[in-house]
């Protein structure tokens, strides 16, 4: 079933990717030649106008193939040729799919928050062993409901709160089945390092939370608004953990992944529920837009760099240039899937998982 949801997920993402650049270019007049999802040997296809629809053996990804795309080709002038066709028109066509990957992702979280987010609530689960609450004595059960007057409901909101109160003890108010306590927990502080590898001060008291969800839901214009920001926090997180990456601030190999882990992931959020995968759709699609604007030859990114080029010079970079950054790009992108392949597999232990099946 995990390969079932994985193949789901992965063709939805890569139909709507190439969906874009189908319908903008159909829509202004460029010749759509084929629409193939995945790629290497056809499995089979139908031709419908000047487009043949293909289905192809590898379903890790998808490409759309217009009249008059290749450099080099010799073009007659006409407007259904993509080349023929002026900067801001080409310019439309390569966005388009990366856009919709963008939209999709909006509209599921914005989807979400109108149904309902699953959010841990602020019952606490466990007790770590010589931290500030335990010696407190709040015991597992109890529900925060104030921290430093602050009235608070979910996990997320109070451990933001907890994690900045570096001085002094932090007032919580607590919820013990029908009583109300007031606790004055002096917290830990430890140095620790965050997601993009830089070292922050926070405060801890040692609580962890139980698995309590409730499903929060928001209004209508509300849940636009709060899908709008998480999709804006989702990009400014991406392109701040890329720039870690390339500053070597961050590991490559523990905040990538490929294939086999979205394989993964993808099956434990369908173990979850629907809506945990309907999130990760959410995730991966504005992944895939982020990724895909990268100005990396060969991406989306690339191709618009090589248009921004060509509007600053007033013509294209030579046939021979292209080629070269191209092969460049292929070389680097080949380089990069193969070590987070490796990753991956060492990540979730696939070599040991297959040395157990072969040894039953």
């Amino acid at each position: 079933m995990s390969l079932i949801y994985f193949l789901i997920v992965l063709s939805i993402l890569v139909l709507i990717h190439e969906f874009g650049h189908f319908i903008v270019a159909k829509k202004i007049g460029v010749r759509v030649e084929k629409f193939s999802f995945g790629f290497g040997p056809k499995l089979f296809s139908i031709k419908k106008g000047d487009t043949e629809y293909q289905v192809c053996a590898i379903l890790l990804g998808g490409y759309v193939k217009m009249g008059g795309d290749e450099p080099g080709e010799k073009l007659s002038g006409q407007k259904w040729e993509f080349l023929s066709r002026n900067i801001i028109d080409r310019f439309g066509i390569i966005f388009a799919g990366p856009l919709l990957n963008y939209i999709l992702a909006f509209l599921i979280f914005s989807v979400i928050f109108m149904f309902g987010s699953p959010t841990l609530t602020t019952e606490v689960g466990s007790l770590l062993n010589d931290y500030p609450a335990i010696k407190s004595g709040i015991l597992e059960g109890d529900k925060v409901i104030s921290v430093d007057g602050k009235n608070v409901r979910y996990w997320e909101d109070m451990t933001v709160i907890i994690h900045k109160h570096l001085e002094g003890p932090i007032k919580l108010k607590v919820q013990r089945k029908n009583a109300v306590m007031d606790f004055e927990v002096k917290p830990i502080i430890r140095e620790m390092k965050d997601i993009f590898g830089k070292s922050t001060k926070i405060a801890l008291l040692g609580i962890a939370p139980s698995q309590k969800i409730e499903n929060v839901r928001y209004g209508f214009f509300e849940s636009f608004g709060m899908g709008f920001k998480k999709l804006m926090d989702l990009t400014a997180i991406t392109y701040k953990a890329l720039w870690s990456i390339l500053t070597g601030k961050l590991s490559l190999k523990e905040s990538m992944t490929g294939p086999i882990g979205i394989f993964v992931i993808t099956g434990k959020a369908a173990q979850m529920g629907l809506i945990y995968l309907v999130h990760l759709m959410g995730l991966l699609s504005a992944s895939l837009a982020i990724f895909n604007l990268l100005p990396l030859p060969v991406l989306d990114g690339g191709h618009i760099l090589f248009l921004i080029i060509e509007k600053l010079r007033g013509r294209p970079l030579s046939l021979r240039t292209q080629e070269v950054v191209s092969n460049m790009g292929v070389i680097f992108l080949i380089a990069l899937t193969v070590f987070i392949f490796y990753s991956d597999i060492m990540k979730f232990g696939l070599f040991k998982e297959m040395a157990k099946f072969f040894h039953k």
